[in-house]
């Protein structure tokens, strides 16, 4: 009895000790920066329908476009787009925003500069390379709704 008695008491030391739960948090990557857009995925949901999703690949003109995330809440989204004139391309707008991030909801604002309604959105995937960010669109029709999902890759700075 005492040799099951020592053998349990082992055991049990063994498995208090032998596995550890402390593990460090994933540290999700910083919004800030310059990101790089390479796709959009524009997915309309009507009420009791299956949602139907569209696939908007970027031209090469399209992927000059940046949107910035500076460190003091303010940021510039500068496209680009293809001209008349083949394999030429020009910026077609340049906006300025403020934004809030907030973490623990993945929810970004974002005002732009004139505009006074601010675009909602949530990030779905932000790490060191990439950010998908889904913007929920309002319709005419309320039981139809939109969501466009832009897949960036950051751009590192020097």
């Amino acid at each position: 009895m005492k040799k099951l008695a020592l053998l349990f008491a082992g055991l049990s030391l063994f498995v208090a000790t032998g596995c550890n739960d402390d593990k460090d948090p994933v540290m999700e990557a910083p919004i800030v920066g310059v990101w790089q857009p390479l796709k959009e995925v524009v997915t309309t949901v009507e009420v009791n329908e299956q949602p139907i999703s569209d696939v908007i690949t970027y031209s090469t003109c399209q992927k000059e476009s940046r949107w910035r995330f500076n460190t003091d809440v303010v940021g510039k989204r500068t496209d680009w787009g293809d001209t008349a004139t083949p394999g030429q391309c020009a910026i077609v707008s340049d906006k300025n925003f403020t934004y809030t991030y907030d973490k623990s909801s993945k929810s970004v604002q974002i005002k732009y500069q004139g505009i006074v309604e601010p675009v909602t959105a949530k990030v779905v995937t932000l790490d060191d390379t990439t950010l998908n960010l889904a913007v929920r669109e309002e319709t005419e029709d309320p039981t139809v709704f939109k969501t466009r999902t832009y897949t960036f890759k950051r751009i590192p700075q020097p």
